[in-house]
């Protein structure tokens, strides 16, 4: 039988499994056996015990349970709207005022927490009460927090960059100091849209009403100064070589916990939940994981891989056209799953093709995290969008159509890392000089 054909059916047969509602983890490890039992002549028992034992155990792997309890810890204290009552003072004399705090907020907490999905719903619980009781339009406020939100992908510590690390054996530390002039040039796209917004409507935006001195502004900036610590901590730990992520994960926990409990917002109870809740998805996380690795590891055996960057080569595409390819095939399959999925679906398959033509592994996680970042805020499968309908009640679809500016900016992101890889790889470069 022919790849194309078996990669056909074993692609079917996907879909027909995630269609069936079977979990995405034994929707991998379900096509995994069937392509070892009837594709190649490996025993499907001894791979899988194998496999999952190698996988269950990588040190690499640990810092993501780390970074996600940080997160759900910074969720359940004060510090967050600290944060919030730090930025408003000094954005709001900026054209469109204080939805610049959704921009801003967003990219801070994403720093600290590493997550799309937890940085919509501090920040929304902050932003959309007081936004819309000053009357904010609803379209922006929306918007501006579906489309921040998705900056807990890109801006480190990131989840879903540890996770394609370990799915691609790439530096998580060297993927970490990729995303941060991809972030601060996204934040620079969103915060440029909201200004000229205002610009072009200035009745679009409610006057200031309290004014306050440079010493008053001081005063409420002082929120400000646990969470950047933590960012400083965190980050720079990884940056100068002090710590690998695993070791920064573990001193964020031990910060983060430190400075909400000196908060005095954050109880016994508070840590229970958010052992629970980072457990849950951690666990979520590393069993969709291993079975990707299952999945990668019969692909393997296959040798569709092998043959399909083969043929990839000979037919010569550029890398240009192979993006363009893979820009709409992920934008289409983001439509129908969640970011991690997507990533640890495709990228056994994908990452021969990509060295095949020649494009830096590196540059690629943060190109494959930016068009991921499009399928959070699409329906039907949209995160940040059921996040956002959770806190606010709003219809889904409204939601999506507020997002949608921010949609096509992270199209324009994704074009400009394209004609200027230079902004992905500079600091990664630097970094092992």
């Amino acid at each position: 039988m022919s790849d194309p054909v078996v990669g056909l059916i074993l692609l079917g047969l996907l879909f027909v499994f995630l269609a069936g509602g079977l979990w995405i983890a034994l929707s991998l490890s379900a096509v995994a056996a069937v392509a070892l039992a009837f594709f190649s002549n490996s025993s499907v028992g001894l791979n899988l015990a194998v496999t999952f034992w190698g996988h269950s155990h990588s040190w690499s792997l640990t810092a993501l349970p780390l970074f996600i309890l940080m997160g759900e810890i910074l969720l359940r204290s004060r510090l967050s709207k600290d944060m919030f009552n730090g930025l408003a003072p000094w954005l709001g004399g900026l054209p469109g005022r204080l939805l610049h705090v959704n921009v801003l907020g967003c990219a801070i907490f994403a720093a600290v927490s590493g997550s799309s999905a937890a940085t919509a719903a501090t920040i929304g619980k902050m932003s959309i009460p007081e936004l819309k009781s000053r009357g904010y339009p609803e379209s922006l406020i929306l918007g501006t927090l579906a489309g921040s939100a998705t900056l807990g992908l890109l801006i480190p510590p990131s989840i879903i960059l540890i996770v394609y690390g370990v799915a691609t054996e790439q530096s998580i530390a060297r993927l970490f100091v990729a995303g941060l002039i991809p972030g601060a040039m996204l934040v620079g796209l969103f915060s440029v849209y909201v200004a000229v917004r205002a610009w072009m409507d200035p009745n679009l935006i409610p006057a200031e009403t309290v004014k306050l001195n440079l010493k008053e502004k001081l005063w409420e900036a002082r929120g400000l100064i646990p969470v950047a610590l933590l960012i400083a901590g965190v980050i720079g730990a990884i940056y100068t070589g002090i710590a690998s992520p695993t070791d920064a994960a573990a001193l964020g926990v031990l910060l983060s916990i430190l400075m909400a409990v000196l908060s005095g917002s954050f109880s016994r109870r508070d840590f229970m939940d958010a052992l629970l809740s980072a457990a849950r998805t951690s666990c979520m996380i590393a069993f969709i994981l291993l079975g990707a690795a299952f999945l990668a590891v019969s692909m393997g055996f296959t040798g569709l891989p092998r043959n399909l960057a083969s043929w990839i080569g000979e037919m010569g595409l550029s890398p240009y056209v192979l993006l363009a390819v893979l820009t709409i095939f992920f934008i289409v399959l983001g439509l129908f799953l969640d970011g991690i999925s997507v990533v640890v679906l495709t990228t056994s398959i994908i990452m021969p093709m990509v060295l095949a033509v020649g494009i830096d592994p590196i540059w690629f996680g943060i190109y494959l995290v930016l068009v991921v970042e499009m399928s959070q805020i699409t329906p039907p499968v949209g995160f940040n969008l059921f996040v956002i309908q959770g806190l606010t009640g709003i219809d889904i679809l409204r939601i999506a159509k507020a997002a949608l500016p921010f949609f096509f900016l992270l199209l324009l992101a994704v074009v400009l890392i394209t004609l200027f890889p230079q902004i992905v790889t500079y600091l990664p470069d630097a970094m092992s000089r």
